[in-house]
């Protein structure tokens, strides 16, 4: 019995010996929407820890993994540009060629590497993009990926580290998706909403103003007394100087906003109807 009593001490001292403890340099993952395309990069990002980065610990000319332990990788899920190029919808890992003036930043369709590739396959190369790197005045601890200024058609990719950033232009096919969209859905059943929503991008993207016209109507028509609409439609009418028709659609927003209880709404339609009435 006493044997048994101690093998069972022992096992149940092994089953508490697992420690943890941070990782030097942790996994960070970000999931993005650009425009209408979806953006995922997986990488971990080491420190500098009173190191010098770039030129010493990331030399100058030799191929680099962009992060540490598993491949860094980026996803998207339509046809991208980066830097005018096309890069595929797909997963890349991202290596890079840091230079003192000049970085080339490759996307290899081979994403499971653990670091480097034992061998380079210069056919897993999907694109290959060069930037000039710039210097900042703040110090990065961390190594950073960003997706920055971000807009309807694209974003700027950005690598961060130590006083050096590297930035790569990120487009997106957001007009094409809306406007299949847009296409498809009007020749179904399309709800207010959808009139709503298209009337909008029409305007917001310098298109037929006239038929966002008759869209906006339609939406206002089948799902009455929204103010929001009311003011989406006077900034229609107001673009195609029907300057009378504007005020009376901003009217009838305050009305409905004030109605609401909207204050954002109540100033914008009292100062739109003021500027438009001079």
């Amino acid at each position: 019995m006493k044997k048994i009593f101690l093998l069972a001490l022992l096992c149940s001292g092994f089953s508490y010996g697992q420690i943890q403890t941070p990782q030097p340099s942790p996994f960070s993952k970000i999931d993005q929407v650009v425009g209408l395309t979806d953006v995922t990069i997986q990488y971990s990002r080491p420190a500098m820890r009173n190191r010098v980065i770039m030129g010493e610990l990331v030399p100058y000319g030799a191929l680099w993994r962009a992060g540490a332990n598993a491949n860094t990788t980026i996803e998207f899920s339509d046809e991208v540009l980066l830097e005018g190029q096309k890069l595929a919808a797909g997963k890349y890992a991202i290596f890079m060629r840091p230079g003192f003036s000049l970085w080339e930043v490759f996307f290899y369709t081979k994403t499971d590497n653990g670091g480097l590739p034992r061998e380079w396959d210069p056919k897993a190369v999907a694109l290959v993009a060069e930037i000039d790197p710039a210097a900042i005045e703040q110090a990065v601890e961390s190594f950073t990926i960003s997706l920055d200024d971000l807009h309807p058609n694209g974003a700027t990719l950005n690598f961060k580290w130590e006083k050096t950033l590297a930035s790569l232009k990120l487009e997106v096919p957001t007009d094409a998706k809306a406007m299949a969209s847009i296409e498809k859905t009007m020749k179904g059943n399309p709800k207010s909403g959808d009139y709503y929503s298209a009337a909008i991008y029409l305007r917001e993207t310098g298109r037929d103003l006239e038929k966002a016209k008759k869209w906006i109507a339609k939406a206002i028509e089948m799902d009455e007394g929204k103010y929001w609409m009311y003011r989406q439609q006077a900034l229609i009418l107001n673009e195609l100087n029907e300057t009378d028709a504007a005020i009376a659609a901003s009217k009838t927003s305050l009305k409905l906003a004030t109605e609401a209880g909207n204050q954002d709404y109540v100033r914008l339609n009292k100062k739109a109807i003021e500027e438009w009435s001079n």
